[in-house]
């Protein structure tokens, strides 16, 4: 059966999470042991206790949220030993690329590590640069996202920063720009929108000069030609060349997350099966609002 692991991005995070999984399954225990040499502190630690405040900051949970997914892998390895055999793709949304290039071979776990915490102090960085925000906006088409947008401007930047499903668009911007946009979606029909609980306006130019600093931690690591390919958030295509991959990790920190273009490819591609691999079920909900009928199954952290 033709199968696409996805792996989870910022915002899975939850209190709590992988210390049951640690418990139980030595290999998932033994990534965070490596990741508590990589990082110096107790990755662990912080997942299963918090505080939260400390977990959701971005410079801990991008680290956090890629660490669980490939720990959540290793339960899949032992639960279904099969499961990878019959994959011919592999994606994830935003940080979760980075789980994806890890699973695919094109990165090893310490290399793929340390680029997401630099990734992650250079977005977070960036965020406390420029008082700024993303919000996701309910149902509304993308025609009428971008007639709100184009108006709400004028309070300030505010960019498209994630297609994800039929319906569900997120906007990022300054913060005036996102309380505008606000009073705007609800007036022209939108069924809601919600703030989202991350430190600015990712994949947006806000977030200059992260990628800059995000090109500099690539440089210094090697990334192979996957054994399946990955598909990029950027251009919802897939990738199996190292230099492309290279780049595309660069632009994808100012470009917007084609979730949506890159599940119906795969879907058009022939994938029968997905996995969603680590904390959350953010995208069996995303996928089944472009497919209901879609089979996917959920091996958390």
């Amino acid at each position: 059966m033709r199968t696409a692991f996805l792996f989870p991005g910022q915002g899975a995070q939850t209190v709590g999470m992988a210390g049951p999984l640690c418990a139980t399954v030595p290999a998932a225990k033994e990534l965070f042991d490596r990741a508590t040499t990589v990082l110096g502190y107790d990755l662990l630690s912080v997942c299963v206790n918090g505080p939260a405040d400390r977990l959701n900051a971005t410079d801990v949970s991008q680290p956090a949220i890629f660490v669980a997914s490939l720990a959540a892998l290793e339960q899949l390895k032992i639960a279904e030993p099969d499961a990878a055999a019959g994959v011919v793709a592999t994606a994830g949304l935003s940080l979760g690329e980075y789980t994806a290039l890890v699973f695919a071979g094109a990165m090893s776990f310490d290399d793929g590590l340390q680029v997401v915490r630099a990734r992650g102090r250079a977005m977070q960085d960036a965020a406390e640069a420029n008082r700024s925000g993303m919000v996701s906006v309910l149902g509304l088409e993308v025609a009428d996202i971008e007639a709100l947008v184009a108006e709400a401007r004028a309070a300030g930047t505010l960019e498209i920063a994630n297609y994800l499903c039929p319906g569900n668009t997120v906007l990022s911007g300054s913060l005036a720009a996102v309380e505008r946009v606000e009073q705007l979606a609800v007036d022209r029909g939108g069924i809601r929108t919600v703030r989202l609980a991350v430190a600015g306006a990712f994949h947006t130019h806000l977030m200059k000069p992260a990628d800059e600093k995000l090109a500099a931690a690539l440089a210094g690591v090697a990334i192979a030609a996957p054994g399946v390919p990955v598909w990029s958030n950027v251009d919802a295509k897939p990738h199996t060349d190292p230099a492309e991959i290279r780049g595309l990790l660069v632009r994808q920190v100012l470009s917007p997350v084609q979730w949506e273009g890159t599940v119906r490819a795969l879907l058009a591609d022939g994938v029968e099966r997905f996995y969603e691999i680590g904390p959350g079920r953010v995208l069996a909900g995303l996928l089944k609002r472009v497919n209901r009928k879609a089979d996917i199954r959920n091996v958390t952290a």
